[in-house]
């Protein structure tokens, strides 16, 4: 195939639309694909404005067997999310702040609009996580999300993670977050695949998609603290964890986490990404493509009152006048 891939979809499209004596179809076959060998481009024909993206590698047979089951697409389905706060009541009627009614809304116009990925900004403090769970949430349970992964840096944040979902009760129902779906944070290589959240660390998973021993230690420490190999081992295909494993990743304090070695664990999966910090940079805000979601600096939380200011004094000390000695 000529180096333009996006070219020859018209030509899929031919041979998708047509009659095939060998399946009788009335319809048009739904998935689309076009290769060059290196790079594997996919369209959904059900998705309600398909547009091609690219895919690590073919889907399995299951999957799609799994899609035509459903009727409808992911995509679709994300159409039907009802509105988050339909009555147009006080945040705190919903137990949300006017910052996280606002990302959540954002967010799921977002993915309304077909925009794959989204970027939340959000002070220290002012509850990305509990936004993140609540977005979670109503993408399981209105959109019927297979499976989503909430990708951490350090062990520590993975354990805090965990904890607000086992104590995190939805809007809507008084069971727990834990108690509707399955969570599991990976502590091994094992994953169960009746998992509907996973949290890991990226660094486990880049060990699991590389089949390689992970040494625990990594875990510990932010991966942008490291001095990174210049050429990374890609990851290769595992039949495992396939890319469309997952159909969400949120990745947590993202600035921190999406480039270089771990790009290509994102790049591995056929999934939106959604990332969650407080302190993005233009490298951030380039990978999310400037879909900025929520804007909710450290400056509005305190202005809101839910930060608190800081103010510098200068004190002097007899120390700081007068200097000190060092006895021998």
């Amino acid at each position: 195939m000529g180096h333009k891939i996006t070219e020859v979809e018209q030509q899929t499209e031919g041979y998708a639309s047509a009659r095939l004596k060998w399946i009788n179809n009335t319809k048009p076959l739904p998935f689309l694909y076009e290769s060059t060998g290196i790079i594997t481009r996919f369209t959904d024909g059900r998705d309600p404005k398909p547009r091609s993206r690219e895919v690590f590698t073919f889907h399995r047979p299951e999957t799609l067997k799994e899609w035509i089951e459903q009727g409808t697409s992911l995509r679709e389905r994300l159409h039907h999310i009802p509105l988050l706060n339909p009555d147009h009541l006080p945040a705190k009627t919903l137990k949300l702040r006017d910052c996280q009614e606002t990302a959540i809304t954002h967010l799921e116009q977002s993915f309304k609009a077909d925009r794959p990925r989204a970027l939340i900004q959000m002070a220290t403090g002012a509850g990305k996580t509990y936004t993140a769970i609540t977005a979670m949430y109503r993408l399981l349970k209105f959109a019927d999300a297979k499976r989503i992964l909430f990708l951490v840096d350090t062990k520590n944040l993975g354990e805090q993670a965990e904890q607000e979902m086992m104590s995190y009760v939805p809007l809507d129902d008084n069971r727990k977050f834990t108690e509707l779906y399955t969570v599991q944070r990976l502590k091994s290589a094992f994953v169960a695949t009746d998992s509907q959240v996973c949290i890991s660390t990226i660094q486990r998973l880049y060990s699991i998609l590389k089949d390689k021993e992970l040494d625990e230690s990594i875990e510990q420490t932010n991966p942008a603290e490291w001095a990174q190999p210049k050429e990374p081992m890609p990851v290769v295909y595992n039949q495992e964890i396939p890319p469309e494993f997952f159909d969400f990743i949120f990745i947590d304090e993202c600035h921190r986490s999406i480039y270089n070695l771990w790009l290509q664990v994102l790049d591995y999966f056929d999934a939106s990404l959604i990332g969650l910090t407080a302190t993005p940079d233009n490298r951030t805000y380039g990978f999310f493509k400037k879909n900025v979601v929520s804007d909710y600096s450290h400056e509005k939380a305190v202005a809101d009152g839910v930060n608190v200011g800081n103010e510098i004094y200068h004190i002097e000390t007899q120390v700081t006048q007068q200097g000190a000695q060092i006895r021998a």
